[in-house]
């Protein structure tokens, strides 16, 4: 790794080969090394531009797999350490030997993902959220999290997540990378809002794709279980888990509001005009459909 390719942006974010890092929580060289990660055939990897339902959907992957376990006692694993993050490792973890099949999370840009994945039979879910509830939810979300820089004020945050100086970089380039080399991957791509509008199809979707032959009734007992508030709830399906030198539970809750349409009380009507243009411009002809408000979905 030659130094000079990693560009410091502030005290809390770092960017390299075009992406986007938080400070002291991933080198370089790892991120080098993933390239040649060894995979396994059963793995299977989600990935998601962040704020964009990540913890639900690792909620519902890892309940799938589970139910086709025999009955066992209930146990403390949370979710981060039943579908761990691929590039935010941590100390007592070892990604590498788990059991099969290995269930991985990632934010990171189809490029940089270990090559074995565009094995064909390896399982990709991608999943993406219209980028003004993204916006939002990354404000409040920059706010309780302590490596992150907490923005002067929207227009700050507007400005940031624009030029990309965000975890991850731009969404713009996160979303329309990976649908542009969506041929390079056996991926499922789904959206936030379908989840929000019917949760029980996108669950058998999901359940299909992984190959997965449950009956109604296993399905019912995943979606109830993934419903917001039971994930709310849930000490092992949501991230409050996390200690306090890493998130301020004073400044609000990891899970928030999860609906659609919240960007409306926090964009102005110039800032949702100014953002409109951009979208149209970035996204030309890039054939993904976002709902922008509750109604559209409960009127579809």
């Amino acid at each position: 790794m030659a130094s000079s390719e990693v560009e410091i942006l502030d005290d809390y974010l770092f960017k390299y080969k075009g992406y986007v890092f938080i400070r002291d929580e991933v080198q370089p060289e790892y991120i080098d090394s993933l390239e040649n990660f060894e995979i396994r055939d059963s793995d299977v990897f989600l990935v998601t531009y962040p704020k964009s339902g990540t913890v639900w959907t690792q909620n519902i992957v890892t309940m799938l797999y589970e139910s086709e376990l025999p009955p066992a006692p209930p146990t403390s694993d949370t979710t981060f350490q039943r579908m761990p993050w691929l590039e935010y490792i941590q100390k007592d973890q070892d990604i590498i030997n788990r059991p099969s099949p290995r269930l991985f999370a990632s934010h990171l840009g189809h490029y940089l993902m270990p090559q074995g994945v565009k094995d064909k039979q390896i399982k990709v879910i991608y999943v993406s959220r219209n980028p003004k509830d993204v916006l939002v939810s990354y404000y409040h979300f920059a706010k309780i999290m302590a490596k992150l820089e907490t923005p002067k004020d929207f227009d700050d945050m507007l400005d940031r997540f624009e030029e990309g100086r965000v975890i991850c970089g731009s969404w713009f380039d996160h979303v329309c990378g990976w649908y542009n080399h969506r041929d390079d991957f056996n991926i499922l791509f789904l959206t936030y809002e379908e989840m929000i509008k019917d949760l029980r199809a996108a669950v058998v979707k999901i359940s299909q794709f992984l190959g997965k032959t449950l009956d109604a009734a296993t399905i019912d007992h995943v979606v109830e279980k993934a419903t917001f508030g039971n994930m709310k709830s849930d000490p092992r399906a949501n991230y409050d888990f996390l200690p306090e030198d890493v998130m301020d539970k004073r400044q609000g809750a990891f899970l928030r509001k999860g609906t659609v349409g919240d960007w409306k009380n926090t964009f102005t009507v110039a800032q949702s005009e100014r953002f409109d243009q951009i979208f149209r411009e970035k996204m030309k002809g890039l054939p993904v459909q976002y709902s922008w408000d509750i109604s559209e979905i409960k009127q579809a």
